[in-house]
């Protein structure tokens, strides 16, 4: 796949998978008789990581380190470690999230309770 093909895929632009490429997020993209990038099954699934963790909050930080232990053997526990802890953190997330959620709610039943006696009176 092209890098137009793969970005539109993933609603991200070029440039975020050229700096992706070039932190060593995805490994080195293979490129075609034109010297154009060319995206495998693989390269894309490493894309499909990158996005689903980024959106779970994980830093640019500890991608790259947990890719990086990735590349070298024996490095599971470490990998593990480094998911336990974003996974903590993004539970923390979710329950400040749900807190301000349920803020939120009571404010607004709080002003439909006054318009509707508003609208009694």
């Amino acid at each position: 796949m092209t890098i137009s093909q793969v970005a539109k895929k993933y609603n991200m632009t070029p440039e975020g998978l050229r700096y992706y490429e070039r932190i060593g997020l995805i490994p080195t993209v293979n490129r075609n008789k034109n010297g154009l990038r060319d995206y495998t099954e693989e390269d894309c699934g490493w894309i499909e990581f990158i996005k689903c963790m980024r959106g779970a909050g994980l830093s640019i930080e500890s991608l790259i380190e947990y890719v990086e232990l990735f590349r070298k053997d024996n490095t599971m526990e470490a990998r593990q470690t480094i998911l336990k802890e974003q996974y903590e953190l993004l539970l923390s997330r979710i329950a400040e999230q749900q807190e301000v959620a349920d803020r939120l709610k009571g404010k607004i039943e709080y002003y439909q309770d006054k318009i509707l006696k508003n609208e009694e009176i």
